[in-house]
């Protein structure tokens, strides 16, 4: 199999992330550097920045509160909090998908490379839900238009229909089954809103619950299960 899939199926890395790693040279097989899009047995020897990964790895999945000002990324030059601190002694896991700096809420973590390239697929129609406030009252116009999809000009795309109801005057629920950079913003924005704050309070069937800003627990055997029969499909079509 292809090397970055080979290191995404043993827990060391998204295959995005072990592609970075095989550029900057911190890959080895049987004792030579790595190159991207080099394919692997299990009867080679493949380390990471000298350390060989292993062939049995016990699955890690963990819900995590990002509260606003972490960041999610593993590049620490900037000084900035990064999500992999919230988690420390649970071992090597790393995010499905991202939230930005100033929003919060609900993240997955996991060592499971495979289910997170499953999740965050925009065309398997995942949801994840999010509570947003914005800086002025909601009009029947702006819900009708975030709810049909609303064109994003700087990405060249058009957000898919969704579900929006109203919880405030100027707050809403939004159920979204796709990943754009920045997208509540971007799409609020564009009709001339501004976020003023957003929570993700679901990824599938994981729920954010009472979970403290900061905090993280381990999913239980229950909603990994589900977790992963939802995912099935996806799966089965990949192949």
């Amino acid at each position: 199999m292809r090397l970055n899939k080979y290191l995404s199926g043993h827990g060391v890395c998204s295959r995005r992330e072990a592609d970075r790693l095989i550029a900057e040279g911190r890959v080895s097989v049987n004792g030579a550097t790595a190159s991207i899009g080099q394919t692997v047995t299990d009867e080679d020897v493949v380390e990471v920045s000298g350390r060989r990964v292993q062939e049995e790895v016990r699955e890690i999945f963990l819900a995590v509160n990002k509260p606003r000002g972490v960041v999610v990324t593993t590049d620490r030059r900037f000084g900035d909090r990064v999500l992999e601190d919230l988690v420390s002694g649970t071992g090597r896991v790393f995010a499905v998908g991202r939230l930005d700096k100033e929003s919060e809420g609900l993240i997955l973590m996991t060592n499971n490379g495979d289910v997170s390239n499953l999740i965050q697929k925009a065309r398997s129609f995942h949801e994840k839900e999010y509570e947003v406030s914005v800086n002025r009252a909601l009009t029947p116009e702006f819900l009708k238009s975030m709810r049909s999809g609303v064109r994003l000009e700087e990405l060249g795309r058009t957000t898919r229909p969704c579900s929006v109801r109203q919880t405030g005057p100027a707050s809403f629920n939004i159920i979204l089954t796709e990943g754009m950079n920045r997208q509540i913003r971007r799409m609020c924005m564009t009709l001339g809103y501004e976020v003023t704050s957003l929570k993700r309070i679901r990824v599938m069937n994981i729920l954010l619950g009472d979970l403290q800003a900061g905090s993280f627990r381990r999913l239980t055997e229950d909603e990994i299960r589900e977790l992963k029969a939802q995912l099935r499909p996806c799966s089965e079509r990949m192949k």
